[in-house]
């Protein structure tokens, strides 16, 4: 039977000791999961172990952990592809508690106080207008079908863990809130998707604070695709809803956007100004803009200081060559030539089999 070395970062708070790496070896099958080498080292080796588990099946999301550095359940990741996936010069499976979540021992961390403090921050259940209906709801298929994605959502916290926009800004509402939240917007029953978008429009460490670095995505095992989610949010605030929020982030969007419709490539140096100018009567030399790009000037003194850029090649327009600019420009028209606009996260195939309904369930990522 092989033999796999877990590299367990262990806290233990009552003794005092900042935390500290140990190493457990195992004999088990490759095909056992990592959490069943925690709970075989626990049982055999150190009975002060601390991990959280519960069904053992990738439904309950409560083993979250860090494996090699990337955040997943440890249920459902066996100790070979773990093995396979290490960086370790030892050939270790790197096991730590998930990140952006203060830890309380070993790999268990306080998911109250950031994961579902977040979560009720997006007000997580439905807001109904007028009086409930004499017997049910009725809501449209497509309806659920679209909020579908975020209904998979297991609450595991490991698109938190990984977030980077919660690295570096803690009070971010994150990745799984958001998509909570869009489980809401996206739901014809809720009366409130005006208020809930501007609310989350409006908050600066709301929807517009996500990077796009799409580590949410990755990290998540029931693929509900965080990110996608927090998109369509924007494109319903900025889109239907027309928000045009005090964070600049839905003028930003347009802004970057026509950007690389005229140039085919993105220019920074028009980029503020279009940002903060965008319709209004100054057009880019609106005093907000000015404003903005004297608090600017530090990082862009830094920048030319360090030779990341110049001034003349900052202020010189980014053009890509006319051919090229041409078949980008045929996306734009083919995508704002569409009547409405297509975001479905799932595609639900019915086909009878013997008189019965077999339903298959396919996830894809959202067409924004």
């Amino acid at each position: 039977m092989p033999e796999f070395t877990l590299k367990i970062r262990r806290f233990l708070p009552e003794s005092g000791e900042a935390p500290y790496w140990q190493d457990y070896t195992v004999d088990l099958e490759g095909h056992r999961s990592v959490l069943e080498g925690i709970l075989t080292a626990k049982a055999d080796q150190d009975g002060t172990i601390g991990i959280r588990c519960s069904c053992r099946a990738a439904i309950c999301g409560s083993c979250g952990v860090r494996i090699n550095g990337r955040a997943a359940l440890a249920c459902k990741t066996h100790l070979e592809e773990a093995l396979e996936a290490s960086e370790s010069e030892d050939g270790e499976i790197v096991v730590e508690p998930m990140g952006n979540m203060p830890v309380i021992k070993d790999l268990i961390v306080d998911m109250d106080a950031v994961h579902w403090k977040k979560i009720q921050r997006v007000t997580p259940w439905l807001l109904p207008e007028g009086d409930p209906p004499e017997r049910e709801y009725v809501v449209p298929h497509e309806a659920m079908v679209d909020v579908t994605q975020s209904m998979a959502c297991i609450q595991c916290g490991a698109c938190v863990s990984d977030c980077l926009s919660m690295e570096v800004d803690p009070d971010f509402i994150g990745p799984a809130a958001l998509a909570k939240a869009y489980r809401f917007v996206g739901d014809p029953r809720d009366g409130q998707h005006s208020e809930r978008l501007n609310d989350l429009a409006e908050d600066p460490a709301g929807i517009y604070d996500c990077t796009h670095c799409f580590n949410c995505i990755e990290a998540c095992p029931k693929g509900v695709a965080p990110m996608n989610q927090i998109m369509r949010l924007r494109r319903a605030a900025g889109d239907d809803y027309e928000i045009n929020d005090r964070n600049n982030g839905n003028r930003h969007e347009r802004a970057f956007t026509s950007l690389i419709r005229d140039n085919g490539l993105l220019w920074e140096a028009e980029l503020l100004p279009r940002s903060y100018g965008g319709d209004s009567f100054f057009g880019k030399f609106a005093p907000a803009a000015g404003l903005e790009l004297v608090d600017s000037l530090p990082s862009i003194t830094r920048a030319v200081l360090r030779r990341k850029v110049t001034p003349m090649g900052a202020l010189k327009p980014h053009k890509i060559p006319k051919e090229d600019l041409a078949q980008v420009q045929q996306i734009y028209e083919k995508i704002e030539s569409q009547d409405d606009r297509f975001e479905l996260n799932l595609y639900i195939v019915g086909e009878e089999v013997e008189g019965d309904t077999e339903v298959a369930v396919e996830t894809e990522g959202s067409s924004a």
